[in-house]
């Protein structure tokens, strides 16, 4: 047990959406811990009342790291303040040994109008460290931040990275036991973060223990050697941590509506105008206007325009395609060697793709047209969606076509003992 550091068991938290009955169960759960009585009679919810984090288990051990991964509001930041103690569970048991560092807000527990010198000395005292402690290693706090003169300005004229550089510094010079770490390095720059990550490799093999919650699943599958995926407040998988990141990837997708997204605007502008986007479509092999195709199949779009203005040299045209999580493609006429010259006063730009290998319910393309020299946007069109069925279920952005098939020789050997390399 001496090397379990983190014990969670079955924690749940509630809150209430509205703020005067908030208020008012506030009073009330005060006088039931005066009383010795459980929040809410035995638990139950309350009107108004909604579980933010609900029976919630694990255990964490020195020198392991936990990934926590959810959507926006599925109470992984409620979760690490009440391991960080700074709100009490309703329900279960939380049991920390060590000494906690935490990031969980950016700024947080840094005092505005003091200088980050200053609030080094404030923060590492909550830490637990003692004076003499902490002027032995302000040197090297300050140098772990490098944030030059800043350190002796208020911290209230900081950046939101110089932020995050202090707080960082301060939480790992510290040596904490656990370390809890909120989405605190999607900011840093990547020299930042890779000093980061060095230095949470140094803190794991001496012992810490970590609880990192991202929305980067390269920084969770490379770090986490366990993951808990919540979702509205409960867990929905947890362990493995492929498996958790697969589960959430393919929840993600399902989740979001195909239906549900901007419209393309051809009626509008977004631009100088001097060439307009007026119209776009797609296309199949056969020469049919299709809104949706299968993984795999070609498509050819359309886009119709019109020159309002001369200009003064060759366009650019830029094609980018994501879903609704990432980019996909991003690509120029002039990156693949095309050239738009004397241009004829109307017509249409056609941009060909031989195959979809997409592992989507549906792509968006946004289309831009600017000048070659200047960069000066003509036009700007987002949002023309392209549906795709047929879709496997499977974890990945390719959607590829696939051959499976078993030999009756051992065939990758054969040619080893015949020399073939």
């Amino acid at each position: 047990m001496t090397d379990t550091l983190i014990k969670v068991d079955g924690v749940s938290k509630k809150f209430c959406r509205d703020l005067k009955r908030s208020l008012w169960y506030g009073v009330q759960d005060l006088g039931s811990e005066l009383l010795g009585r459980r929040h809410g009679k035995n638990g139950e919810l309350r009107a108004d009342e909604f579980w933010a984090v609900n029976n919630i288990s694990f255990e964490l051990k020195r020198g392991e790291c936990l990934g926590l991964i959810g959507h926006n509001g599925a109470g992984k930041t409620t979760l690490l303040r009440m391991l960080n103690g700074l709100i009490k569970p309703d329900k279960g048991r939380i049991e920390m040994r060590g000494r906690v560092g935490a990031l969980i807000a950016l700024g947080a527990g840094f005092n505005p109008v003091l200088t980050g010198r200053e609030n080094i000395y404030v923060n590492a005292s909550i830490l637990g460290l003692s004076k003499r402690e902490i002027e032995t290693k302000i040197d090297e706090i300050i140098d772990f931040a490098d944030i030059g003169d800043f350190i002796d300005s208020p911290v209230q004229n900081y950046s939101s990275g110089m932020s995050v550089r202090l707080g960082f510094a301060v939480a790992i010079i510290s040596r904490p036991d656990i370390l809890l770490l909120d989405e605190v390095l999607a900011v840093g720059d990547i020299r930042f973060q890779a000093k980061c990550f060095n230095a949470l490799s140094s803190l794991k093999d001496r012992g810490t223990c970590f609880i990192i919650v991202s929305h980067n699943m390269h920084q969770i599958s490379r770090y986490a050697q366990k993951s808990i995926y919540l979702n509205k407040g409960s867990i929905e998988s947890v362990g493995n941590v492929d498996a958790c990141i697969a589960r959430f990837q393919y929840d993600s997708a399902i989740n979001t509506a195909s239906d549900s997204y901007e419209q393309t605007h051809w009626d509008h502008v977004y631009g100088t105008g001097k060439v307009i986007l007026m119209h776009g479509c797609f296309f199949n092999s056969d020469g049919k206007q299709v809104e949706e195709i299968s993984a795999g199949d070609s498509v050819t779009l359309l886009v119709d325009y019109d020159i309002r203005e001369e200009i003064s040299s060759d366009p650019i045209l830029d094609v980018m395609i994501r879903d609704h999580e990432m980019i996909l493609y991003q690509g120029t006429n002039h990156a693949d060697g095309i050239c738009f010259k004397n241009l004829p006063k109307i017509g249409s730009f056609c941009i060909s793709f031989p195959a979809i290998f997409v592992n989507s319910d549906w792509i968006d393309f946004f289309i831009c047209l600017y000048n070659k020299n200047t960069l000066e946007v003509y036009d700007w069109k987002r949002h023309l969606r392209l549906k795709i069925k047929d879709r496997k279920a499977q974890i990945g952005k390719l959607n590829l076509p696939v051959k499976w098939s078993i030999t009756e020789t051992i065939a990758c050997r054969n040619l080893d003992e015949a020399g073939v390399q």
